[in-house]
């Protein structure tokens, strides 16, 4: 049984890859039936968070991103309005941009993979495109090449392995064709008795 009493679903992948436009059109999409939770690395470094790319810095950043993300659960848990919300990343993210490797992130939380793993009914990698395919950095948020965009969606992709239910969605050449995809995804993993949009 799912451990917790609303449904969430990952929206996750490397920068670039449309996870905050998903976010938006889902909200058109589906409506008051899906919880939209915003990312927690935006509210942290948007709020103010030294971005150092120290070792030390990068842990930080990471054990913030990881307080607020679960916070920003606990809260969906507790006020019980959405059976079903829509997160933009999750906790185990945070296991990719660790220095010290995935398991010494999950030490250093005092969490395992397994419990990070449980919170989540579906995940939904969204590849980032290469310089191809459209990657750009408009968001002040990225600051990564197309090159380290790539190499990033790579590590996301580990540290999800092992999720029971977990989908890779490629990079398109046009949005639409991504977002087709994602809509029918988080669809399929909506509760029966939610309604459909």
């Amino acid at each position: 049984m799912h451990p917790f009493s609303c449904r969430f679903i990952v929206l996750t992948g490397g920068p670039g890859a449309g996870k905050t436009a998903v976010m938006g059109a889902a909200h058109q999409v589906f409506g008051p039936s899906v919880g939209i939770l915003p990312e927690a690395a935006s509210i942290v470094y948007s709020g103010g968070f030294p971005r150092y790319h120290s070792p030390s810095g990068v842990r930080a950043a990471q054990r913030a991103i990881y307080r607020v993300q679960d916070e920003l659960e606990r809260l969906t848990i507790d006020e019980a309005i959405f059976p079903v919300a829509l997160c933009d990343r999750g906790v185990v993210d945070g296991a990719a941009y660790w220095t010290d490797g995935m398991d010494a992130f999950f030490e250093a939380l005092e969490e395992s993979r397994e419990r990070m793993f449980a919170r989540y009914h579906t995940v939904i990698h969204l590849r980032s495109p290469s310089a191809a395919l459209g990657y750009n950095r408009d968001n002040p948020m990225r600051t990564e090449t197309a090159e380290e965009a790539l190499a990033l969606d790579r590590r996301i992709e580990r540290v999800w392995d092992g999720h029971p239910n977990r989908f890779i969605v490629p990079a398109t050449e046009t949005f639409p064709e991504k977002l087709e995809q994602v809509t029918q995804l988080i669809r399929a993993a909506l509760p029966l008795a939610a309604p459909l949009p």
